[in-house]
């Protein structure tokens, strides 16, 4: 049966656009210059997240911030629920962090948690320097332990994962009972460049990790989820009414 025809010259264009995608035509120079692309218009970085990627690098951090347009992402979905609290599990230079605080009102809160207290000190410099240090907690600690005590805390109304990826499925219990109805579970790394559909990164148990966690993420009838496709992936669920 023949595909019906988009009307329209932008929707025209963006049926080629996703006819090529989906008959993988779309070669990796092209799909890079597209997420630029993306990035120019929507997720241009101020002087406070180049400042913290600057930070960052000068105390030796690892350079595994998620990109601007995932950045955004976070928090285009944070702002469309009316997120007020929020928890980050990975908190690293607090680049991610930051993008989030923004999407929070007047009185919102973020709490943030780092295993290493060295990141977490460049973390709440950054968070200071980008003016959300009011509406960031800092939590150093090992992240399964530090979700123990936010249980009495909740219901929250999203939760970011960017931590131990063998561990995600461990975040994902604690994420599907501490968040509330309507409320958003997204991860970073769903993808992980490429490695979850790669034969011979299957062993690996990060990789086993990530796909227990994206394939339980699918079948929870709990959750309402899918893979949103910028940069390495963020896998976002919408936390269902029992």
């Amino acid at each position: 049966m023949p595909r019906q025809r988009a009307s329209g010259g932008n929707a025209g264009t963006l049926y080629l656009f996703l006819a090529l995608w989906g008959a993988g035509q779309l070669d990796e120079i092209t799909q890079d210059a597209l997420s630029h692309y993306t990035r120019d218009l929507f997720a241009r970085e101020d002087e406070a997240l180049r400042a913290i990627r600057a930070r960052s690098d000068a105390h030796g951090l690892p350079r595994i911030h998620i990109r601007p347009e995932e950045g955004l992402m976070l928090q285009f979905l944070l702002t469309a629920i009316g997120a007020r609290r929020v928890v980050e599990i990975g908190t690293l230079a607090g680049y991610s962090g930051t993008w989030m605080a923004r999407a929070l009102p007047a009185g919102g809160r973020l709490i943030t948690l780092e295993i290493d207290p060295e990141h977490a000190a460049v973390a709440r410099e950054s968070f200071e320097q980008a003016g959300v240090a009011d509406r960031v907690e800092v939590r150093v600690g090992h992240a399964l332990e530090s979700l123990k005590a936010l249980s009495d805390e909740g219901p929250f109304d999203a939760v970011f994962i960017d931590a131990a990826k063998r561990d995600y499925p461990a975040y994902l219990d604690w994420s599907v009972e501490n968040i509330r109805t309507g409320g958003l579970i997204m991860a970073h790394n769903a993808f992980w460049h490429g490695r979850v559909v790669r034969p011979d990164w299957q062993d690996n148990p990060d990789v086993k990790g990530l796909r227990l966690f994206n394939r339980r993420l699918a079948e929870d009838p709990r959750l309402l989820a899918t893979i949103i496709p910028v940069g390495d992936g963020i896998a976002v669920a919408v936390r269902l009414a029992e």
